[in-house]
């Protein structure tokens, strides 16, 4: 069990079942929002598209910033979860490349949530200690495994994969931004391929 579910388990077992749909709702809803509008998306809005009122969500989430940490998290475990089914169902460089379209979700998520995250890094919340390294980790796993079944180029550096992913992040916010980052994916993993040996 991971920091976060250990300390989340106890606060999720006092929710009554309708509690606990309505919060999830609402952190579902808000990673959607936060990714199309950016952290000032509107919590009434929020609150409407998940169905409850606004006096819901701050029951669950007395501030904004307790929100926005609850979604990173989220965003955080989906990624690291999402490598390991990725892996077990689907051939290695499949996988990678799957994966790679799930982590610009991931990016339009962080891009919206930016305001705020910088925020939290001057407060005492352990988000970042918490998540440090687990989506590099997930990351490092699938392209091990990819290069190790002859699937990609064997000499990858999984960090300097992760440095080209990132270039994703600082391109400008236009309307066709995931769209050029699916193909921009699609042309990484391309040059991954060439000179496999698999």
């Amino acid at each position: 069990m991971t920091a976060e579910a250990t300390r989340d388990a106890p606060a999720q077992k006092r929710l009554r079942a309708d509690a606990r749909r309505n919060r999830d709702k609402l952190v579902e809803v808000a990673a959607q929002m936060f990714a199309s509008d950016g952290v000032d998306a509107s919590l009434e809005e929020i609150a409407r598209r998940a169905g409850v009122g606004i006096g819901t969500l701050y029951r669950h989430f007395p501030t904004r910033e307790h929100l926005v940490e609850v979604v990173y998290r989220r965003e955080v475990e989906g990624l690291c979860h999402a490598a390991e089914e990725l892996a077990r169902d689907h051939p290695a460089d499949a996988a990678l490349e799957l994966w790679m379209q799930r982590f610009v979700d991931y990016i339009a998520t962080k891009r919206g949530l930016a305001t705020s995250l910088r925020l939290l890094l001057t407060t005492n919340s352990t988000l970042f200690s918490d998540t440090s390294g687990r989506v590099s980790g997930a990351m490092r796993s699938l392209v091990q495994a990819a290069a190790a079944a002859g699937k990609i180029r064997a000499d990858v550096d999984a960090s300097d994969v992760m440095h080209a992913l990132g270039g994703i992040y600082s391109a400008p916010n236009t309307p066709d931004w995931r769209e050029r980052s699916g193909r921009l994916v699609k042309l990484l993993m391309d040059g991954l391929r060439f000179g496999a040996r698999g």
